[in-house]
């Protein structure tokens, strides 16, 4: 079995869209499943769906997938759908940020050249607010590092606690704990 053609792509993403729209109105598995079988004795509407799940099992004539396998693909079909939905999103993401970047850099010439021209403090100003922002959306500043300790700078304690001490934490904490 060769790589689909464009018509079959299609029909497998109209496919992985109906199984997302499925699983969002909280159908389950094996319903999602059979409303996508190719088989139309096994679909839940007594249809062949396009490209649905074994239709090659269907178009040579052999029993339909178990309901097992039907779930397996739903489920795969799902989890593939939204793992292209992320990779869209990241890619929006990117270009987004790319986008204000560059608007970013338009204002920070704009305002980089009152700045050192004039020597207008307002502009300064601007001109490093401007450069924090880039610098937060592209990821630039260093990490802060961040350290704990305990009472005047010592070390933090850490103590080990019974399973009956720490139901009475639970029970001082929690009102709903009877």
């Amino acid at each position: 079995m060769g790589r689909p053609d464009k018509a079959a792509r299609a029909a497998i993403a109209r496919r992985r869209s109906d199984a997302i729209d499925l699983c969002l109105a909280g159908v389950d598995w094996l319903t999602i499943a059979r409303k996508l079988a190719a088989d139309p004795t096994v679909n839940g509407d007594g249809i062949a769906y396009p490209q649905g799940y074994g239709i090659e099992r269907y178009r040579k004539k052999q029993d339909p997938p178990s309901d097992e396998a039907l779930i397996h693909a739903a489920c795969r079909d799902v989890r593939q759908a939204l793992a292209d939905r992320r990779a869209e999103l990241a890619d929006d993401v990117d270009e987004l940020r790319a986008l204000e970047a560059e608007r970013l850099d338009r204002l920070f010439f704009a305002a980089y050249k009152k700045a050192v021209r004039d020597q207008d403090l307002a502009a300064i100003d601007r001109t490093l607010r401007i450069m924090e922002r880039r610098a937060r959306l592209l990821g630039l500043d260093m990490p802060v590092r961040t350290e704990r300790s305990g009472p005047d700078g010592g070390p933090v304690q850490v103590e080990n606690a019974t399973v009956d001490e720490l139901e009475k934490l639970i029970a001082l904490t929690d009102p709903d704990t009877e």
